[in-house]
């Protein structure tokens, strides 16, 4: 069985806390512990996700959607109206910034991005840590 809850926040510094914060409350309340390392993983995703659509998005609202599979697994999705897909660039060790899809490709089994069209992208990340319930 799978559960799934989407949400859509305004672009926003304010929104990236309160996307970890809502991803949280729905993965605690489908029975993950505060201890599992899925759940660790997947907040940092969402910050990292989130932080991108915030400062680098268009104007006005994202989607955040959050997907508890059967086998323990995690499926986040940030979607936005803008039609550039994030890509990693190269950081020196003195930046203060630009390291979030690299955390993103660390973490994550698998991550990308879909198009939807007119409407924007989303960019996805898998998490595989096993969780318990």
């Amino acid at each position: 069985m799978s559960r799934r809850d989407s949400f859509r926040l305004p672009r926003h510094p304010a929104s990236v806390a309160l996307a970890r914060r809502r991803v949280r409350d729905h993965l605690t309340d489908w029975g993950h512990g505060p201890e599992d390392p899925a759940l660790t993983d997947t907040l940092l995703i969402v910050s990292e996700l989130s932080t991108n659509v915030v400062r680098h998005g268009p104007p006005g609202e994202f989607e955040v959607a959050v997907t508890a599979l059967a086998d323990g697994s995690c499926l986040i999705e940030v979607s936005d109206e803008g039609h550039r897909a994030p890509c990693p660039r190269p950081v020196s060790d003195t930046e203060e910034h630009g390291r979030g899809l690299h955390l993103v490709e660390h973490l994550a089994a698998a991550w990308g991005t879909w198009s939807r069209g007119r409407h924007g992208k989303t960019v996805w990340a898998l998490i595989t840590t096993p969780v318990s319930l």
